[in-house]
């Protein structure tokens, strides 16, 4: 069986995260890297477009209460959407949020540094446009997202 680099696997939300996720913060574009150079030119951040979809990506701190392992219990998602995602739950406390993610998908990738080394994955999702009732983020209008 041959399965290809950055090949996507679906998934539940269910059975990925039995806990649910915990939104922290607010949902930002997820731009490329930007050198100390582009930046004192004062040229503005590119937004990360993904290469299988085409859509432009926007990313999000969450917790994942399930995870036993303290320093692996947040990280990042990432939207793929054409507009930003805007939060449909409302706060359970201060910046954070319930999170349920729809079209999850999770990419193997090998994290940490030197001996130190362990499987992580890249969790992307995308956005229902309509904001249904399992969706925790709809789409925003485009003027609105461009005003953001």
């Amino acid at each position: 069986m041959a399965i290809s680099k950055g090949f996507r696997f679906p998934g539940e939300f269910d059975e990925a995260f039995p806990q649910g996720l915990v939104m922290v913060g607010e949902v930002s574009p997820g731009n490329e890297y930007q050198s100390r150079e582009d930046r004192a030119a004062g040229r503005p951040a590119r937004q990360r477009v993904d290469e299988s979809t085409g859509k432009r990506q926007w990313k999000v701190t969450v917790t994942d209460p399930s995870e036993q392992n303290a320093k692996r219990a947040s990280y990042e998602v990432t939207f793929l959407a054409d507009v930003q995602p805007v939060p449909t739950t409302s706060e359970v406390l201060p910046g954070m949020r319930p999170l349920e993610l729809d079209g999850l998908t999770a990419e193997p990738r090998v994290a940490g540094n030197g001996e130190f080394k362990y499987q992580s994955y890249v969790c992307r999702a995308t956005v229902a446009s309509g904001g249904g009732s399992k969706s925790a983020c709809s789409a925003q209008q485009e003027q609105t997202a461009k005003a953001a």
